[in-house]
């Protein structure tokens, strides 16, 4: 048995740090002592980039309880937090810093007694992986081997040991062509049906919800046979927190793709919802083997592990052994990962936070340079795998970005369209639109494309193939084709190459793209006003700068020359499927048509776009787009340059390419409409009367369609007039950064933790954590951040969930699609009214919506009422929650109000009130 318990422990808090001897002795230490004596012994930590960020270092030598768990227990989830650990290893919760110090060697102790019963049945991978990473450093390595009785002076290793995971994955099998879907409806009376069976498969945790048999009564409507070509039957229904409409749409979805043979996609913005949704079909599916049939996960390719990228990153831990720390880690999760997902899926996001987010990163695709069949290990994909799943899968989970952006290229990776969609956190269609459709011409994307047809230039060890590896073998002895794909790589030289921003900067720009670039950095920085805030700089294209016109001509020029080359070795790949179709096999054609489809939506699509933007400089402006010219920052150091395109309603698009195309759509979300600023005094039919489908209608883009959008609307059940109050802080100086953290420290010490604090700036959320972290821990209160720390969001608003007595600072990212029912969440606070930052892109369309008719200021007011009516709706998830909501913003506006349901209490009261009201309030709960 291996014991911990004469190992040093550390833990840091926002008053310094936390230090357990070898005898046991706990002493607290300043962060700059407990500095030291890391270095010195190495103790054990939770969260070593974490303890390492609240010390103030870069680096901090430990040994990382959390990389134990990471190897034990390979694609589990634990909360990185010593409690999170105890937890999961069945140890005591403690209570106290100083018990959580105390519990560390505890923890470590339990993992390694575990891996030791492991030990009689231990796979040769694992006993290999464990070899591999000791050999590389790995600070638990002498520990681990010794938990499993292997001794690492008995053999040589082969190379590649315990990594080459490839090796043991299982391979994928072609499944059949599925034939055509029928069209058979979805009766409400079945959807209320199959409803009722759910929510019955899980009475023991679900809630009465009297709405949601209508909800889904409602949505069925979206699986009726589609009577006209280019009008499917969509479903536009908003549904109160608490209607369940996520079992509500499921079950007329899931019905009609058992029914017809075809999956249903259910598409959402948030990766929090998404793993929702996977948990809710647990109901469904109650066999995992069945459910993992049935629902598939899908995402862009960028998300999962490449085993090429993996396998030449093992192929280097030759000169760097370190590296084999990370991938050994990573080796262990691929062996038992679900489906090899690197974002959202089984792997913790806290173990991209030990690794690095940016090395773990450079193992998937994110560029596009897939070789499909010529890869060898084509066979054991995870993208691969999970494409065919999907084709045979009732139920897929995607999100918007994909869907669009998938759409708009011509189908999915097989060049199929789904017939169904379930659009879930519809009030982001807009957003996701926005992104999707829009185009840059910057110098990050152009480079990106360089690299993408030339693969790293003059890098010794890149993963990056460039084009003529992925393509000439496809080619075969069509030299016109050969001569194509050397013209495409010769002309792809005039794009920016490495340093161009140092070029930009001095002058010293080679080829007309950083020609053009150069000049429009200098008209944004001539004309660019105001404050950028950290944001960086933007100026309207016109009038241009002298030399602008041409050296777009040169640029665009320089583009269309790049076209021909492409154009043609597209239709040489066409013609080769054409010609050889009796000799090619599933593999080969995949990748052909893989290549093909890469090259058009990856070059040809994307030099179009930007070659008519370089056109539209000649011209009056196009009124479908808005264009302009922009410097990128971050932290006062430019990143990018360039113009920039996006549709002026880009849910047009949108329509246009996913939605008119398919047979039925359901769009749903618990905001999709706007109050106008009704007040919220007014009484139900008031609230009805006066609540607006227009904005519904044009932030999903369902008023393009030819045929209207079926409407339904379901009011929560809960009595958010019992249940809520809102305040707003009247005496508080919004500038004054110690005023304002005053009161958050005081707002959250009143409820006792459970605290929710929302900005709209980063820097002022810093300040606010630096200025009350002390005096919360001194309350027994946890204080966790954004931008803070080391922890994504997703991690910390998981652990903010269990924790009942916690608090979290966050900004967007934590106010749209969180769930955090209970008493974890009982207090939110505002900063700021969330107006839309003021830009040249906010601008046309507040314009567009002023010119259509609205008000001066309503398209802000829209916007802003939206964003709290997405915040408040956090507060308030099962029907005993209680909450409070405030404002410190004294500048909130009347005719914002309508954010907040009828009949709930809003008072504008001073700060010693506000903290008041909210003891006595949360106290009575």
């Amino acid at each position: 048995m291996v014991s911990l318990s004469n190992r040093s422990s550390l833990i840091a808090t926002a008053r310094g740090a936390l230090w357990r001897g070898p005898g046991g002795t706990i002493e607290r230490l300043r962060a700059a002592d407990a500095t030291m004596r890391a270095a010195a012994s190495s103790p054990l930590v939770c969260h070593a980039p974490a303890v390492a960020a609240r010390l103030g270092l870069d680096d901090l030598p430990a040994l990382d309880v959390l990389e134990l768990f990471a190897f034990v227990r390979p694609a589990k989830f634990c909360l990185p937090t010593t409690r999170g650990l105890c937890e999961a290893v069945d140890l005591a919760v403690p209570t106290t810093p100083e018990e959580e110090v105390a519990a560390l060697p505890q923890v470590a102790t339990a993992l390694l007694d575990e891996l030791e019963d492991m030990a009689a049945l231990a796979s040769r991978e694992l006993a290999e992986t464990a070899l591999a990473m000791a050999r590389g450093q790995w600070p638990w390595g002498d520990d681990v081997l010794a938990a499993l009785g292997i001794d690492p002076t008995a053999k040589k290793p082969r190379p590649g040991a315990g990594l080459d995971v490839w090796k043991s994955l299982p391979q994928w099998e072609e499944p059949p062509p599925a034939p055509p879907p029928s069209s058979q409806p979805v009766e409400p009376r079945e959807a209320r049906l199959r409803l009722a069976q759910m929510v019955a498969a899980g009475a023991n945790i679900a809630e009465a919800r009297p709405t949601q048999s209508d909800y889904a009564s409602a949505a069925s409507q979206a699986f009726a046979p589609r009577e006209r070509e280019d009008q499917p039957n969509v479903v536009l229904v908003e549904a109160g927190t608490g209607v369940g409409k996520t079992l509500g749409y499921v079950a007329p979805a899931s019905l009609w793709a058992e029914k017809n043979g075809a999956p249903v996609w259910i598409a959402t913005y948030t990766r929090n919802l998404q793993r929702q949704i996977d948990n809710e079909l647990d109901r469904l599916h109650r066999d995992s083997a069945e459910k993992r049939r049935r629902v598939v996960i899908r995402k862009g390719r960028e998300n999962y592990l490449c085993l090429l990228n993996f396998q030449e990153a093992v192929l280097r831990t030759g000169l760097q052994p370190e590296n084999a720390v990370g991938l050994g880690l990573l080796a262990r999760w691929a062996l038992n990962s679900r489906d090899g997902d690197m974002v959202g899926g089984d792997l913790p996001a806290w173990l991209l936070d030990l690794l690095g987010r940016g090395r773990i990163s450079r193992l998937a695709d994110r560029r596009g340079e897939c070789i499909y069949s010529a890869c060898e290990h084509y066979r054991k994909c995870f993208v691969e795998r999970t494409i065919r799943r999907a084709r045979q899968a009732d139920i897929v989970i995607a999100n918007h970005a994909l869907v669009m952006v998938q759409a708009a290229m011509g189908g999915l990776d097989d060049a199929t369209r789904p017939l169904r969609y379930v659009f879930d956190e519809g009030h982001h269609l807009f957003d996701a639109a926005d992104g999707a459709f829009g185009a840059h011409l910057s110098g990050v994307e152009a480079s990106d494309l360089r690299r993408w047809l030339l693969g790293a230039e003059g890098r010794r060890g890149s993963r990056a193939r460039g084009l003529e590896r992925r393509l000439a073998d496809l080619l075969g002895d069509d030299l016109e084709a050969h001569r194509a794909l050397r013209r495409l790589l010769d002309l792809a030289q005039q794009l920016p190459s490495p340093n161009w921003q140092t070029r930009l900067a001095d002058g010293t720009v080679l080829g007309p793209a950083e020609e053009f670039l150069a000049l429009v950095r200098q008209q944004v920085r001539a004309r660019a006003s105001g404050d950028d805030q950290g944001f960086g700089q933007e100026c309207d294209v016109r009038p241009l700068n002298p030399g602008l016109v041409e050296a777009a001509d040169r640029l665009g020029e320089a583009l269309e020359q790049m076209l021909a080359p492409v154009r043609r070795l597209r239709q040489a790949l066409r013609t080769k499927l054409e010609t050889e179709a009796d000799k090619l096999d599933s593999g080969q054609r995949g990748r052909i048509e893989g290549v093909a489809r890469s090259l058009a939506n990856r070059c040809e699509l994307t030099l179009e776009a930007w070659r008519a933007m370089l056109r539209g400089l000649h011209n009056e402006p196009d009124p479908a787009f808005v264009d302009w010219f922009a410097i990128e920052r971050i932290q006062n150091r430019e990143i990018d340059v360039g113009m920039y395109r996006h549709y002026l309603d880009p849910t047009e698009p949108f329509v246009n390419s996913v939605i008119v195309p398919s047979h039925g759509a359901v769009i749903t979300s618990a905001t999709l409409r706007d109050s106008l600023g009704v007040p919220a005094a007014a009484n139900d039919e008031q609230s009805e009367t006066l609540a607006d489908w227009m904005v519904a209608e044009a932030r999903t883009g369902t008023r393009h369609l030819q045929a209207p959008a079926i409407r339904a609307a379901m009011a929560s059940p809960f009595d958010y007039a019992k249940a809520t109050r809102v305040l707003i802080v009247r005496d508080v100086k919004r500038d004054d950064a110690d005023q304002v953290a005053a009161a958050y420290r005081e707002l959250f010490l009143a409820a006792g933790g459970g605290a929710l604090g929302l900005f709209t700036a980063i820097g002022r959320l810093r300040a606010v954590h630096q200025r009350i972290a002390p005096a919360l821990e001194e309350a027994g209160l946890p204080l966790y951040a954004q931008h803070v720390g080391g922890m994504d969001a997703a991690t910390l608003v998981d652990i903010f969930r269990a924790e009942e007595h916690s608090c979290l600072l966050g900004t967007d990212a934590v106010r749209d699609g969180v769930d955090v029912p209970g008493r974890s969440l009982r207090l939110i606070v505002f900063d700021r009214v969330p107006w839309p930052r003021p830009d040249i892109l906010h601008r046309a369309r507040k314009a567009s919506w002023k010119e259509a008719g609205a008000g001066a200021n309503a398209y802000d007011d829209m916007l802003a009422r939206l964003r709290l009516k997405q915040a408040y709706g956090r507060l308030i998830r099962r029907g005993d929650d209680r909450g409070v909501f405030v404002m410190l913003d004294s500048r909130l506006p009347s005719r914002l109000l309508g954010a907040f349901p009828p009949g709930v209490a809003v008072d504008r009261v001073g700060l010693a009130d506000a903290v008041a009201a909210v003891k006595v309030f949360l106290e009575a709960t």
